[in-house]
């Protein structure tokens, strides 16, 4: 009988539970699978348990749920080196209390449906690489107590809607590039506490609301203009490294804080005159004429009209609908793809072209001058008669996913900050739905690639002494990219097909296939790229050491007029090492076109090109070292040319 009644007790708690784990919102488990599929790197694998096939995901790492089992509480991935965007769809989660993802990489703009989250007490999605606003929709999150945005790049002003977070006790925005003035001020008298906080009597907006704020920074940001009064309870150091005017505060030098005067000054006394009519106005409400407050009513009637059509327009879009709207989109493929949030500010400053421009300049898209598995390069004439290069990105719209619109946008806006003699010129993009347009413009290098001149040109066209300069210009170039461009930059692919020339023959390298890698993936995963997108994405500094070989590699290719690599004879590093530390055969390197070169560049060359091509990574130098060995070690004066060839006086015409 016992054996029985314990029977049942059992079967009853299995069946709870199992009611438990079947009653777990599977909406909740495809937003952290929408999560997971937009972060594109774990490196420690802390996503690596995150099934979505699993019913429950109460046991992934990171996810805490309600004792019944049926809601996400808390999301918490901190310290991990995750790489990726913040998926929209988090807002999804409608009991989630605690979001912290601190100190991570996550890129792109935060979502404003994070807003969505009414039951969130936390959020935390501080030392990251997050850009763009803060939402303003963030001031929907009256439940919340910490809101820790500090160490970003985030941009623009701060939301006046911070300051209906009435519960709000900690607020961290420091280290950021926020500008505009601190919102918060009262309409009637203040009265100090006993605890050092404004008590006010009246209206008030912004900041000045948040009467539960206890710890707030906002310092090294770009922020101007007079700090609230209501805020000065707050440390001094809270405010720091900002553009504020009148404090006893260190701030940013004029320079950085560029073109934010201060008010202008007037006669002694005039302070002091101005805060006590203030005064008389709050304590004593100074009497107005009666048609300034006619006219003020009559503006409070209209702007209030306008946000009831406003919130009645809203209310009937939203009839008949879902309350939240899944930001997901079919592609024409039918496969379902995450819409990412983007930083549209990157390409401000950055000319774009509309498609009927480029393609006026191209003649119809028919002068193809280059092509590969995933662009086409036309080159196209201006009005003004100045030639173009147009590199058109080939990939359907159906694969085309938010990941590659954030890398997109931020190759464009990375190539278009790079200017040097040697690189190549970024003109502008082109960025259109309908067609589907990607395309990059840049500054015509009108004599070719490298690679035409070294494998199909006349050999007499590179002169010794031509290579020469081409390869100190590399040199310069990369210079420039690895150490001179801040943040450095690399080149995705360095070889003589990226090298173009100019009618003098001055080399510039041109990023065309930085994204080659990326579409190549995302054509094999069908649009999903959370396991695919590679290292470019991540960071042009990234792969130094690898740009390092393939100049030694250019060296090589440059000296022999060999292919670096050859079915018949494999590559040529391999072939190149047999000789490369023999003194007395290292001529047989050389470019059997040429008739004359100098003993004295080849060692250097040489010796370059050995420090370049080792296995081991970390023991190839930098270019810094690099460089000046070539320019110190290779005499291109023109005179030391005349000494060997004739040919010297005719390029000394072509060049002068």
């Amino acid at each position: 009988m016992r054996s029985s009644t314990a029977f049942k007790l059992l079967s009853a708690v299995f069946g709870v539970l199992s009611i438990s784990c079947d009653s777990f919102m599977p909406n909740e488990v495809s937003v952290l699978s929408a999560f997971k599929e937009a972060i594109y790197d774990d490196p420690f694998l802390v996503l690596s348990n995150w099934n979505a096939l699993d019913a429950n995901p109460c046991n992934w790492t990171g996810v805490w749920c309600s004792p019944a089992r049926d809601r996400v509480l808390t999301l918490n991935i901190s310290s991990s080196s995750l790489r990726g965007f913040l998926a929209p769809d988090l807002g999804l989660l409608s009991s989630l209390q605690n979001l912290i993802l601190h100190n991570n990489s996550l890129l792109g703009t935060i979502p404003k449906e994070l807003g969505l989250l009414k039951s969130l007490k936390v959020l935390d999605l501080g030392t990251n690489q997050l850009s763009g606003p803060i939402p303003a929709e963030i001031g929907s999150l009256r439940n919340v107590t910490k809101i820790n945005l500090q160490s970003n790049g985030l941009t623009g002003g701060l939301p006046s809607e911070l300051g209906n977070l009435s519960n709000l006790v900690e607020l961290r925005l420091d280290r950021n590039k926020l500008q505009g003035t601190i919102p918060g001020n009262d309409n009637s008298s203040f009265t100090s506490n006993i605890n050092g906080k404004y008590a006010f009597r009246g209206n008030a907006t912004g900041f000045c609301l948040s009467s539960r704020l206890q710890i707030a920074d906002f310092s090294y940001n770009f922020l101007f203009g007079r700090i609230p009064p209501c805020l000065k309870y707050l440390p001094r150091l809270s405010f720091q490294g900002n553009c504020f005017y009148n404090v006893n505060i260190k701030q940013r030098s004029p320079e950085q804080c560029g073109a934010s005067p201060p008010p202008a000054k007037s006669h002694p006394g005039a302070t002091s005159n101005h805060q006590h009519a203030e005064v008389a106005s709050k304590h004593h409400g100074a009497s107005k004429p009666a048609w300034l407050l006619a006219l003020e009513i009559l503006t409070g009637a209209i702007v209030g009209l306008l946000l009831l059509l406003a919130v009645l327009t809203a209310v009937k879009k939203c009839k008949g609908r879902p309350p939240v709207i899944i930001p997901w989109k079919k592609g024409s493929s039918g496969k379902d793809q995450m819409i990412i949030s983007i930083d549209s500010e990157m390409l401000n400053n950055i000319k774009k072209w509309s498609r009927q421009e480029l393609e006026l300049a191209c003649e119809d898209f028919s002068n193809i001058i280059g092509s590969s598995a995933d662009s086409l390069v036309y080159k196209g004439v201006l009005k003004d008669g100045s030639e173009i290069a147009v590199i058109s990105l080939g990939i359907k719209e159906e694969l085309w996913t938010g990941h590659l619109e954030h890398y997109f946008q931020k190759e464009v806006a990375d190539l278009a900050r790079l200017s040097h003699e040697n690189t190549g010129k970024l003109l502008g993009y082109c960025k259109e739905s309908v067609p589907f347009t990607r395309m990059l413009v840049f500054e015509y290098a009108s004599n070719g690639t490298l690679y035409e001149h070294l494998h199909y040109g006349e050999g007499c066209q590179l002169s010794w002494f031509r290579r020469m300069k081409i390869i100190i210009g590399i040199a310069r170039g990369l210079r420039y990219l690895h150490t001179e461009a801040d943040p450095s930059f690399t080149v995705s692919e360095i070889n003589s097909s990226a090298v173009y020339l100019t009618d003098d023959f001055t080399p510039k390298l041109v990023n065309f296939d930085s994204w080659k890698t990326v579409l190549a993936r995302s054509a094999k995963n069908s649009g999903s790229l959370h396991n695919g997108i590679p290292s470019a994405l991540e960071g042009h500094h990234l792969d130094v050491q690898g740009n390092i070989f393939a100049f030694g590699v250019l060296l090589l290719e440059i000296i022999t007029g060999r292919l670096p690599y050859c079915k018949d004879k494999g590559p040529l590093v391999d072939w190149a090492k047999e000789h490369l530390d023999q003194p007395e055969i290292i001529s047989y390197l050389v470019d059997s076109e040429l008739k004359h070169f100098r003993y004295d560049d080849l060692k250097v060359i040489c010796e370059v090109v050995k420090l370049c091509i080792q296995p081991e990574a970390t023991k190839r130098p930098s270019i810094q070292v690099l460089c000046p060995m070539l320019e110190d070690g290779i005499d291109t004066s023109i005179a030391i040319d005349l000494k060997g060839t004739p040919l010297a006086w005719a390029e000394l015409a072509l060049s002068s």
